[in-house]
């Protein structure tokens, strides 16, 4: 797998353009009081699917071959991904089939089936459902689209960051959440190129932090169990692509809690008036949490995605947990 250049974004940016306009850039001065820092959230929570995966998926698509394309692409995914592709094999013409496990978000799985996906239910969790697509597109001969080993998926959700920072280039920091990687790649990617000294940092959910882990400690680590509502970060282990970018292009990733979470959805709801899932408020609750630090500074928040589920927002409006993908 070649690792995706910004020369790969920019390309993406251009296949793109004609079905997904740029999303919103906002600076917040009441988002940014309780962050001590001026900040900018993007709002990849109201493209199409609510979440910036769907770039990547029409990159990706786009470029299928005519042989990829007869046959058609089965992915798997606890949502966001699942959305991206539906939404693009859709406007290409092609049968995509997602693999879901069991309890997932039925806002999401709602989405795929109304834009013509066919749907798998298959295990507890995500990378139970991914190893079902990866074994059903081996022996039906389909095309498996995964969700991080993907250069032109890492391409074109970083379009995002193309985006951002031709807006604002002299940002100290972007906030960006982490499930299987691929936007904090692409974002690191166009960053790397634009102004190095932005720190890229990463933010996974406590309750699942393979990635973090596999980071920190310089080696795979995979873990049993995931204990998190906010389903888009929610992965047991790092993908080979990620493992072999994340060390020389992320400065940090670090880790918030569910209740943090929690506080971050109701600050943006309060403060940006924006609904958005666990996944979406990470970056916010990442910079809550390094408030002391943040002073002065000019931070890029990554708001992605929105897909939260009626009965979550009341739970957490109500003051009790969330749940992970509860109708």
């Amino acid at each position: 797998m070649n690792a995706p250049g910004f020369d790969d974004v920019v390309t993406a940016a251009e296949r793109i353009a004609p079905y997904l306009p740029p999303t919103p850039l906002r600076e917040y001065a009441s988002l940014g009081r309780p962050v001590g820092a001026r900040a900018w959230g993007k709002h990849e929570n109201l493209q199409p699917t609510c979440a910036f995966k769907v770039r990547g998926g029409i990159n990706l698509v786009s470029q299928l071959s005519p042989a990829d394309r007869e046959a058609g692409v089965i992915s798997a995914s606890t949502g966001n991904h699942g959305q991206s592709i539906a939404y693009a094999a859709r406007f290409f013409g092609v049968r995509a089939t997602i693999c879901v496990p069991r309890g997932a978000n039925a806002v999401k799985l709602e989405a795929m089936e109304d834009l013509g996906a066919e749907l798998v239910v298959h295990g507890r969790d995500f990378d139970e459902a991914r190893e079902h697509g990866e074994g059903r597109a081996a022996r039906e001969g389909l095309r498996y689209v995964h969700s991080a080993n993907e250069p032109l998926l890492i391409a074109g959700v970083g379009t995002y960051a193309l985006e951002l920072l031709e807006a604002v280039p002299d940002l100290d920091a972007i906030f960006v959440p982490v499930g299987a990687g691929s936007g904090v790649l692409g974002t690191a990617t166009v960053a790397r190129a634009v102004n190095p000294a932005i720190r890229i940092i990463g933010v996974q959910a406590e309750g699942a932090p393979a990635v973090y882990r596999s980071w920190k400690e310089g080696r795979r680590v995979e873990t049993d169990t995931i204990e998190t509502f906010a389903e888009g970060l929610a992965t047991r282990q790092p993908f080979e692509l990620p493992l072999q970018l994340l060390p020389r292009l992320v400065d940090e990733i670090m880790l918030v809690g569910d209740d943090e979470m929690t506080a971050a959805i109701l600050l943006l709801l309060e403060t940006a008036r924006q609904v958005v899932e666990g996944a979406g408020a990470a970056a916010v609750a990442a910079a809550a949490k390094r408030r002391d630090e943040l002073a002065g500074k000019k931070i890029g928040l990554v708001l992605s995605g929105g897909n939260i589920t009626l009965d979550q927002l009341r739970r957490i409006l109500g003051g009790e947990p969330a749940k992970a993908g509860v109708a």
